[in-house]
């Protein structure tokens, strides 16, 4: 049996502000931007994996949840406290800049870790921690 990852989710407070940092700055495809009611679906991804897609969606979206439960993770999102992705990418400094250049919030500039990477950190538009990392 294999099991592959097909979808992540990202929390996002401003989709048009996430699609200029993940599509324009990064080199993110869209594969989808579709209304349906009062939602804006926004998918995107790597060209170089076409069946992992990256939905970046607002907080608290989930059908079940309360206007408590969304106005509690729109806070969440807000301290930036919320967990984001790690990008791999091949080379960590030229990642660095290139993020540092379309306005990421530097974290962590690009440090040798003691686990076999090559890492940095920023926060997107919304508060999300990235890390890009790059093996040893």
């Amino acid at each position: 049996m294999d099991i592959t990852l097909s979808q992540c989710f990202i929390s996002v407070n401003d989709h048009d502000a996430a699609l200029a940092f993940y599509r324009d700055g990064l080199g993110l495809e869209v594969r989808n931007d579709v209304v349906f009611e009062d939602m804006r679906w926004v998918t995107v991804g790597s060209p170089a994996q076409p069946d992992v897609d990256i939905v970046l969606e607002p907080p608290g979206v989930n059908v079940g949840a309360s206007p408590k439960d969304r106005r509690v993770m729109a806070e969440l999102l807000a301290k930036g406290v919320l967990r984001g992705v790690i990008f791999a990418t091949d080379d960590c400094d030229a990642t660095f800049d290139r993020v540092a250049r379309i306005g990421g919030e530097v974290v962590q500039e690009p440090m040798d870790q003691p686990y076999g990477v090559r890492d940095c950190a920023f926060r997107d538009p919304a508060g999300n921690l990235l890390r890009f990392a790059q093996r040893r």
